[in-house]
């Protein structure tokens, strides 16, 4: 379904006289305050999200929270409880348990917003996840989730790599990383181009993946997220296959990344980390079906 509405006038004059004596009802045939009844998980979202952490979730299809320049499907509700649970298991309790509940309620996304399908940009990339100005969070192709294939890269591709990414821009929009974080492959970033980068040209560079070569921003945030998702030996193996000065490169920015993480905000990504490889062992274990 193509989610973009056009308007037109459907009714043709018959004559000038019969047109200028029509009157236009003022009343909207939308029902713009219209409300779905609460359910049971309207109020589990209540208590786990937004009494514990002060964030709201949109999981029913508004039209207004939607990019209108793309064909979008609404997120399934089995799927939008399954990734509610898996979001507040592996993001949102694993910060917590890192840095506390007060950090998270102070600069956390306020909108978290689920949608069933990925996003398609005309550059021929897809977006994953879409965040806008630091207060909404949109989650993409959730009704791809196999409870039965529980994947923790699949789950990291998709939705948590890039919750980890959106979290890193709120953080350095807020505190700013050092300068000299730019200054370790000035000359290296390549902007919308980013997308014809393979993942090896991209090693070769300093970058940990392709897109991080899009900005300094793009790159702290993309070195973040994918530090804290991988274990160590995948991190070690991955940037094993670097140029000798892309290795040295990507070390460099870790360093500086460490350090602004642990000066500015009192976290050790290396505890994070741990959290977050300690949970993915079990997402086996949860219940993503029922909603105690």
């Amino acid at each position: 379904m193509k989610l973009k509405y056009i308007f037109m006038a459907a009714a043709m004059c018959l004559g000038m006289t019969s047109c200028s004596e029509d009157e236009l009802n003022p009343e909207s045939i939308f029902e713009s305050n219209e409300t779905m009844p609460e359910n049971d998980f309207d109020r589990w979202l209540k208590t786990n999200y937004v009494d514990e952490y002060n964030i709201q979730v949109k999981y029913r299809f508004e039209f207004n929270e939607s990019d209108k320049g793309y064909n979008l499907v609404p997120a399934e509700y089995d799927k939008a409880v399954a990734i509610a649970k898996l979001t507040k298991y592996l993001w949102l309790d694993a910060y917590a348990k890192v840095m506390g509940n007060t950090f998270i309620r102070t600069y956390c996304p306020k909108l978290i917003h689920l949608v069933g399908s990925p996003q398609y940009n005309t550059d021929g990339s897809v977006s994953i996840g879409v965040a806008e100005g630091g207060m909404k969070i949109s989650l993409l192709n959730i009704n791809s989730l196999d409870f039965e294939n529980l994947d923790p890269d699949f789950l990291n591709y998709w939705y948590f790599h890039t919750m980890h990414h959106e979290f890193t821009h709120i953080l350095h929009q807020t505190k700013d990383y050092p300068t000299i974080y730019k200054e370790v492959t000035p000359t290296g970033y390549t902007s919308q181009s980013w997308v014809n980068l393979s993942n090896q040209q991209a090693l070769d560079r300093g970058f940990i993946t392709p897109y991080a070569s899009m900005n300094t921003d793009e790159d702290l945030c993309e070195m973040l997220s994918t530090y804290v998702t991988h274990t160590q030996k995948y991190w070690d193996d991955t940037v094993a296959k670097a140029s000798d000065s892309g290795k040295a490169a990507i070390a460099s920015k870790l360093d500086i990344l460490r350090g602004y993480m642990e000066e500015t905000w009192g976290m050790d990504i290396d505890a994070l980390r741990e959290e977050v490889l300690e949970r993915q062992e079990h997402i086996d274990e949860l219940d993503l079906k029922s909603l105690n």
